[in-house]
């Protein structure tokens, strides 16, 4: 049997989601892949993002499509690489940004576990893929389940801020009230389309003005 069980109270938000068919089907798929296929993350780390930032600490969902698929990048966390590994191209690009924007100087790793404890929920869409095979465990059910998380960030009372970086992440902005909640959208910062509209958008500073306005902490994104 699969150990796939999400932490601390994230358990019981989405508790529903562990009765319904679509996640008994994903579990014995990863099951089947994890015995024939090299999968990341590890299993001990698809479910990171939810242990660094536990439900009533989101204050900003910043989503992402699939793990990184070679080895010792993913863990668990979208866009965001394990300690002593190259940051990827996506991840130099929003270094870029972040210096552009608010002057904060680059980071010599790519490690963003810091931001998830700052009330980021740094949440893939996917959260398993076959290593080398970018995009091979889309449409086993992971889907469902992300949607269902982005929802349940969507009830929270107080307004969060939804990071929608490039055309898969946006399509999502459906499940958001955006009239409660912020939304900021651009293109993905991926080498492909990051001179098309995500270079010059100013995320970062961006949160940070909401958070200050909601009364809520300022992120430090310093690395």
């Amino acid at each position: 049997m699969s150990n796939l069980k999400v932490p601390g109270e994230w358990d019981s938000v989405l508790s529903d989601e562990f009765r319904k068919p679509y996640w008994k089907q994903l579990e014995e798929f990863l099951v089947q892949e994890r015995s024939s296929q090299t999968i990341y993350p590890p299993e001990s780390e698809v479910f990171s993002a939810f242990e660094l930032t536990p439900y009533q600490q989101v204050n900003v969902l910043l989503l992402g499509q699939d793990p990184y698929h070679q080895r010792n990048q993913a863990h668990g966390l979208c866009f965001s690489v394990k300690p002593g590994i190259q940051p990827p191209p996506s991840l130099k690009n929003i270094y870029r940004e972040l210096q552009q924007d608010i002057g904060c100087p680059i980071a010599n790793h790519g490690y963003l576990a810091n931001w998830a404890k700052q009330g980021i929920l740094m949440l893939n869409a996917v959260l398993t893929v076959r290593e080398g095979q970018a995009n091979s465990h889309k449409n086993q059910g992971w889907e469902l389940f992300t949607d269902e998380v982005i929802k349940k960030v969507n009830e929270k009372t107080k307004p969060v801020i939804f990071v929608l970086w490039g055309g898969y992440a946006r399509k999502k902005v459906k499940l958001i009230d955006t009239n409660r909640h912020l939304v900021i959208e651009s293109a993905h910062p991926s080498p492909l389309s990051a001179y098309h509209g995500f270079f010059g958008s100013k995320p970062f500073s961006a949160i940070n003005s909401a958070l200050k306005i909601w009364d809520k902490p300022e992120i430090d994104w310093g690395l």
